[in-house]
């Protein structure tokens, strides 16, 4: 059986709601009490929509302002079942904590950082009773272990409100070790301990990395089983999560970090005024940057000075057994974009800012994961796009499907990719088009999203996956329950292709969806048709696209183009949010 899923999903609704009161818990945290309507189960334009429900402790509902002030044309369009967020040049948003959420006064506290700069704390500032605020979510629930012996609660100001409301509920019945770092005493709140709780207060500067990973390496270490959930500014908490999960080697299931904010390296004003005085055209950036840092990763270089500060050249060339000339090429520059420092120091080598935050995963997957191979493909550009073909498909000799199908790691990559579509996917489960489906047949790198979903809507068909043995072995990975699941293709009421034809061509999707109507009438294509409004890297998606698989991003009408070349006919589409939709296809 595999593990228990990590999260809840929820509805995603927009929702207004008015200020009522404003206060101040400290000088450091301004609360923000809002009530309205639109908390308790409403209708607008004639679709009826559930409850503000946040059972998490740190759930977060997304804010949505403007930096014109014309928050009306920020906010992204209601679907019956999610959010598409349409394009809006002054949108700004902002995720938060709710404190508290009190359904019985129909009332959701805020917690405000009062730190004097961002648009969320000037909304906050300028509160007063009656002006409106409108925001999304939560979209999921953190599901914590059902038995532990203990649980660590991290985080700086940032985090107050989660910790709070963890500690006035208590999701878990077991002791709550707390450790806050603040700007200085004053920011320190009356929380509700327990016997057996510990809290432990740490004064330093916002985003301070060393100061935080210092106070956590301090902590004793409880006992039994236990659960860490850290947030902070993400710089800061890269050596905690190296830590936690490489000395104390805590199991991913029983660590939670996340990101709260991102601090930016100010600029003195003076040296500001300078930079915009001489700027001059915007310049294409050089990839060489990105190329070193792919080389570092890549060798073990990172890794290396992490585990080993202090290391000469020529101690770490030995160590990663690559010639001293290499290593020696590639220093310099690593310390010019600040991976390392001390490449001409007798203090040896140490990680940079830029070495620490490669530690992440998440981040070195830029330059080392599926993504950082599409993006190389792209040197094939212009001869692909001469020859009518994918980059891809010049760059590695095969097309991506067979690529991802016979490697199992690029085609767990897809999947855990996919993992978010799992929000997404209420307007599908809650479809008529299930109310007679005894069995489902699935296929393509979302299907173990499409079973929670199903799971989370109360719907129960037989599944069966249509997948090569390589991806059927790795989505059984990602399955809850595996055990209930056969794993050969065959005949069902309906198909779901979730995400499959993103990595095909046009003629292997054709194919696929031939394959199809070998063993259903029904089919169901989840596959995003436009980008996410949302995504900082919405201009890139059709380039992405073609790269994989020679064609651009698909819209409605080309996957109505390839349903029509295999048999199909489009009976309706039904828009799930953030680009993404369902096509449902019935046999011709």
């Amino acid at each position: 059986m595999a593990a228990q899923r990590a999260y809840t999903t929820h509805p995603l609704v927009l929702r207004r709601v008015t200020v009522r009161r404003v206060h101040e818990v400290t000088p450091r945290m301004r609360r923000v009490v809002l009530g309205g309507d639109d908390l308790a189960a409403f209708t607008r334009d004639g679709t009826a929509h559930p409850a503000f429900a946040a059972p998490g402790f740190d759930d977060h509902v997304k804010l949505i302002l403007a930096s014109d002030g014309d928050v009306r044309a920020a906010l992204p369009a209601q679907l019956p079942h999610g959010i598409e967020w349409t394009p809006a040049e002054h949108r700004l948003t902002r995720d938060y904590t709710p404190r508290r959420v009190d359904h019985r006064a129909g009332e959701l506290h805020l917690d405000f950082v009062v730190h004097g700069e961002g648009p969320a704390e000037a909304w906050s500032a300028s509160a007063r009773e009656g002006d409106e605020l409108w925001f999304v979510g939560p979209k999921s629930s953190l599901r914590l272990p059902e038995r532990l012996d203990w649980i660590l609660l991290i985080g700086d100001e940032t985090a107050l409100p989660a910790i709070g409301r963890f500690l006035d509920e208590r999701p878990l019945d077991a002791p709550a070790h707390v450790l806050v770092t603040v700007s200085d005493d004053a920011a320190r709140q009356e929380l509700a301990l327990r016997d057996g709780d510990t809290i432990r207060w740490v004064v330093a500067e916002p985003g301070d990395a060393a100061a935080l990973d210092a106070a956590v390496r301090a902590l004793p270490s409880p006992a039994g089983e236990g659960f860490v959930w850290a947030a902070a500014e993400s710089r800061a908490l890269l050596p905690v999560r190296r830590f936690l999960q490489r000395e104390r080697k805590l199991p991913k299931g029983r660590v939670n970090i996340t990101g709260y904010w991102h601090r930016e390296e100010a600029v003195a004003p003076e040296a500001q005024g300078t930079a915009d005085a001489a700027q001059g055209p915007a310049e294409i950036p050089s990839p060489l940057p990105w190329l070193v840092a792919r080389a570092a990763l890549q060798l073990g270089v990172v890794d290396a000075v992490a585990d080993a500060p202090g290391l000469s050249a020529d101690a770490l060339a030995a160590r990663l057994d690559v010639p001293g000339p290499g290593i020696g090429v590639l220093l310099p520059l690593l310390a010019a974009y600040d991976v390392v420092v001390g490449a001409d120091d007798r203090a040896g080598l140490h990680l940079g800012p830029v070495g620490e935050e490669l530690l992440d995963d998440h981040e070195r997957e830029e330059y080392t994961g599926h993504e950082a191979e599409l993006l190389l493909a792209l040197a094939h550009l212009a001869p692909a796009l001469r020859d009518g073909t994918s980059p891809w498909r010049l760059a590695s000799g095969a097309g991506l499907h067979d690529t991802v199908t016979h490697d199992a790691d690029r085609y767990g990559e897809l999947v855990e990719e996919c993992e978010q579509l799992v929000f997404l996917l209420d307007g599908l489960t809650a479809d008529p088009l299930w109310e007679n489906v005894g069995t489902c047949l699935l296929t393509g790198p979302g299907s173990a999203s499409v079973v929670a979903a199903l799971d989370d809507a109360g719907r129960r068909p037989r599944l069966r996956v249509a997948e090569e043995a390589t991806p059927a072995e790795v989505l059984r990975g990602h399955v809850t329950a595996p055990d209930r699941i056969d794993w050969t293709a065959g005949p069902a009421d309906v198909a779901v292709a979730a995400k499959a034809l993103a990595h095909r061509t046009d003629e292997e999707a054709a194919r696929l969806l031939t394959r199809l109507a070998g063993w259903t009438g029904t089919a169901v294509l989840v596959e995003a048709s436009r980008p996410d409004g949302l995504s900082p890297h919405a201009a890139e998606a059709a380039l992405h696209a073609y790269t994989a698989t020679g064609s651009p991003l698909r819209d409605s009408a080309a996957i109505a183009a390839l349903a029509e070349r295999s048999g199909w006919s489009v009976d309706r589409t039904i828009a799930l949010g953030w680009g993404t939709e369902a096509t449902v296809l019935r046999r011709a």
